[in-house]
């Protein structure tokens, strides 16, 4: 695709991309093979290979030592950062950033040769834990730098050149940012209209575009961004291509850089998020990550892994609110008792405390298997992610609700008034983004679905395509049947109906078989769903995301009690009691499943489509009489880029010399 300038001097899309389109870009950037097990994607097939996480792979002596020596450092240091300040000047102070810098935080992840700690998945997301519960900021700085920022693609994708060239700086603290969202492109990356002409000598790119919400952009040294590539003939030592969206590493002192502003949200107060501008950007060919076209692949292999950073903050804002939930609820009095002895209350509390063993056990399974690289996790990443941001949200509701007026009291003014500062409130405000950072909910469970459905469109091949012939379809349901009569009669009998599997997980055992039992239940009404709507499945997306979230559910269960199990057996804390809350949990987890399960087909879906088209149409805009909307006259819902030079100051900070 291609970009033009318009008679009104604004850019856009020389074609609107349609649906065809925009899934074709998207299933090309899809790894579609699968060359390791992936307990997530045999789940969904209704095969529960508790083999797979069970027991959690143990990472070396020497790399246990050497984290757990760093976490006792960033503890320390953790402790003389002032969160509250960084609430109030809405910044993280440049002094905490050389600190942290100092420390080596910015280079937790990236290898020992290149300057950097080498520290496995888990301690990297444990460190995020205690930082980001400094302020959330902080976690969401070194999640966008070190998981999704330059030195991932780099270190994944990069050349020699490029990995001796930037991971060392990054380690030593220069802050990166990814740039992929622009005004009008979401996560739907046809739309892209960054730009990248290829100069004639074949030795540079021109970049052209804006990217809106850059984490870290406003104070970045580098960063990774995704344009699209023009098609070009051959030059230099580069032959002719086709283009396609490409991965640049680039400096941001580079002429023709603009930050147009730092962006305010709702949370994350501190957060360095601007609106980054390129107005005709050489960038040295050398510094393109990967070949023409391969970007958006490079984008989704990061994310991979490095959206396992969100559960780990997830679960640390959990422990957080756990033990503000247990603490106040034994000192405030009401009705002659604490609160918490209150059974409204109560549950509240059994809800928090059980979904927070089950945050950190879904993080720290993830990230071991992560770690230990025999399997493939890009399922089980995609569900810590979706199920974690929507957990660790209502966690974070209920913490609120128990704290009362002073839930919603800011913790400044707590403090004003003499009492205890508890930032509630922020927590609420902080943890909101997590269900829209690295892919929102909905997409996630869009992205789940299309892994969790491959083996049926694999094998349904033509059936589930709309503009398939008759003939097509006829062939592919004969070649679907042999599939499906190897497959089909594995869904209804397992080691769940036997009441003596799992036994010596103690009362584990029967939630284990639930799951073995839910797994092939979930397999044989995804099934049905093939069969119902045929190609028209990947339209159904409440059906499929109600699908994913049983199938999230599960994976959750199975996390809890693998890890409980994993602490009993080592002796670890919480290896006396961590049973009793993996119990807790998976009941009240089976509730949500079975809730699911009923609403996949007792639903008001069809009622719902049909009034979403009406308020879309305009049939009921009466209701919306009566108020006023302030943001009328504001400006457009969707700014455009004007063509040429920008016209607004440079708001970027600059933390090292």
């Amino acid at each position: 695709m291609t970009t033009d300038t318009t008679s009104s001097g604004t850019y856009a899309a020389s074609q609107e991309p349609g649906w065809d389109e925009s899934r074709a870009v998207a299933e090309a950037s899809r790894e579609t093979e699968w060359k390791r097990p992936s307990f997530a994607k045999a789940l969904y097939l209704g095969d529960f290979q508790w083999g797979l996480i069970y027991p959690p792979p143990v990472p070396p002596a020497e790399a246990i030592a050497e984290g757990e020596e760093f976490l006792r450092k960033v503890e320390e240091l953790a402790r003389t950062l002032d969160g509250a300040r960084i609430e109030s000047e809405d910044r993280i102070p440049d002094e905490y950033l050389r600190a942290l810098a100092e420390l080596g935080v910015f280079g937790m992840k990236i290898p020992k040769e290149y300057g950097g700690l080498g520290l496995t998945l888990a301690y990297y997301g444990r460190a995020l834990m205690v930082l980001g519960s400094v302020h959330p900021s902080v976690g969401a700085l070194l999640s966008a730098h070190q998981s999704i920022g330059v030195p991932e693609p780099v270190k994944m994708f990069g050349t020699d050149a490029q990995k001796h060239e930037y991971l060392p700086r990054c380690a030593a603290g220069a802050v990166t940012a990814f740039l992929l969202t622009e005004p009008d492109v979401g996560s739907d990356p046809a739309r892209l209209t960054t730009t990248a002409q290829l100069a004639e000598d074949g030795k540079s790119y021109v970049l052209d575009g804006s990217k809106l919400w850059t984490t870290n952009g406003v104070i970045a040294e580098l960063v990774v961004i995704m344009a699209n590539v023009l098609p070009h003939d051959a030059a230099g030592d580069i032959p002719a291509g086709k283009g396609g969206i490409t991965a640049f590493v680039v400096e941001m002192d580079s002429p023709g850089i603009t930050v147009e502003n730092r962006n305010q949200f709702m949370g994350l107060r501190g957060l360095e998020n601007g609106v980054t501008r390129f107005d005709t950007v050489r960038v040295p060919a050398e510094q393109r990550v990967g070949r023409e076209g391969q970007g958006l692949k490079i984008a989704l292999t990061t994310l991979n892994t490095g959206r396992l950073s969100i559960p780990a903050l997830c679960a640390g804002g959990a422990k957080w609110s756990l033990k503000i939930a247990r603490e106040w609820s034994g000192v405030r009095v009401q009705w002659g008792r604490p609160i918490g002895q209150h059974e409204a209350v109560g549950k509240k509390i059994a809800f928090i405390a059980a979904t927070a063993f089950a945050l950190e056990a879904v993080f720290e399974l993830s990230a071991a298997l992560a770690d230990a690289g025999m399997k493939d996790v890009r399922i089980e990443a995609a569900l810590a992610k979706l199920w974690a941001s929507e957990m660790a949200y209502k966690v974070a509701d209920e913490l609120l609700q128990i704290r009362g007026g002073r839930g919603y009291e800011t913790a400044a003014s707590l403090r004003a008034r003499g009492e205890r500062g508890v930032p509630a409130e922020q927590l609420v405000r902080d943890l909101r983004i997590n269900r829209i950072f690295e892919g929102s909910t909905e997409i996630m469970q869009l992205l789940i679905a299309r892994e969790a459905v491959d083996a049926h469109l694999a094998a349904a091949g033509s059936l589930a395509r709309a503009d398939a012939s008759l003939s097509e379809k006829a062939k592919a349901a004969r070649e679907a049947s042999g599939f499906y009569a190897r497959w089909l009669p594995g869904l209804f009998a397992g080691p769940g109906m036997d009441p003596r599997a799992f036994r010596e997980f103690g009362p584990l055992g029967k939630h284990l078989r639930y799951v073995e039992r839910a797994s092939r239940r979930l397999a044989r009404h995804t099934f049905a769903g093939m069969g119902r709507w045929q190609a028209g499945l990947e339209h159904r997306q409440a059906f499929l995301g109600r699908v994913v979230d049983i199938g999230a559910e599960l994976f959750a269960m199975s996390a809890a009690c693998s890890w409980a199990e994993h602490l009993r057996t080592t002796g670890a804390p919480g290896g006396s009691n961590g049973r009793d809350l993996a119990d807790a949990f998976c009941e009240q987890s089976r509730l949500r499943v079975e809730a699911l399960f009923d609403a996949l087909w007792v639903n008001t879906d069809p009622g719902d489509h049909g009034i979403t088209k009406r308020v879309l149409a305009g049939d009921f805009a009466w209701l919306e009489a009566g108020v006023l909307d302030a943001s009328e006259g504001t400006g457009p819902w969707i700014a455009e880029r004007t063509a040429g030079p920008t016209d607004k100051p440079d708001v970027r900070r600059r933390v090292r010399s």
